[in-house]
């Protein structure tokens, strides 16, 4: 699938400490949007403390949004570059909140998603071996397609901070 190819592709090259659950967890967010339930007030509580800590990420740099879905809504809006901007952290957390209640999930696409990843390693367009590949993904789909945490390895070499959205709800993007 083109769009997956080039999403991954973009991912890989930009943070080449990626694993399995890494590429898993952002085709899970680019079809299921945040996917889970979201208290509006600790979400924003959340989002206002973690901007409070950040210092510089120890990655690349990273753009204000990164779009994961083949229509271009949902995005992953990176904090560092958010905060930088200036924009609004609680238009964030609306958005995020919104986003997680009003996303129109989809297992079957997320199926789909992960359903090529076996031939693109096989081809090496992403850096996984198609055997492990194949063998993660059905422990994942046997499991019911849980979402998953960041892997160690890529928590620690991008400390990654971001929050999913449906980048319709951010009017403020169009200024930057």
């Amino acid at each position: 699938m083109k769009f997956v190819a080039q999403l991954l592709g973009a991912h890989v090259a930009r943070y080449p400490e990626i694993g399995l659950a890494d590429v898993y967890k952002l085709l899970h967010q680019a079809a299921l949007g945040p996917a889970h339930a979201v208290d509006a007030l600790a979400a924003r509580d959340r989002l206002e403390a973690e901007a409070a800590t950040l210092g510089p990420g120890p990655g690349p740099d990273e753009p204000v949004t990164d779009i994961v879905s083949p229509d271009g809504r949902l995005a992953r809006i990176h904090l560092r570059p958010y905060v930088a901007a200036g924009l609004s952290l609680a238009s964030l957390a609306d958005a995020f909140g919104e986003t997680a209640g009003t996303w129109p999930a989809s297992f079957d696409k997320l199926a789909k998603f992960c359903g090529c990843l076996g031939d693109l390693a096989q081809a090496g367009g992403i850096p996984f071996v198609r055997a492990d590949v194949v063998e993660y993904l059905r422990a994942r789909e046997a499991d019911g397609w849980p979402a998953v945490k960041h892997s160690d390895r890529y928590r620690a070499a991008y400390a990654p901070a971001y929050r999913v959205v449906d980048i319709d709800l951010l009017p403020d993007l169009a200024a930057i």
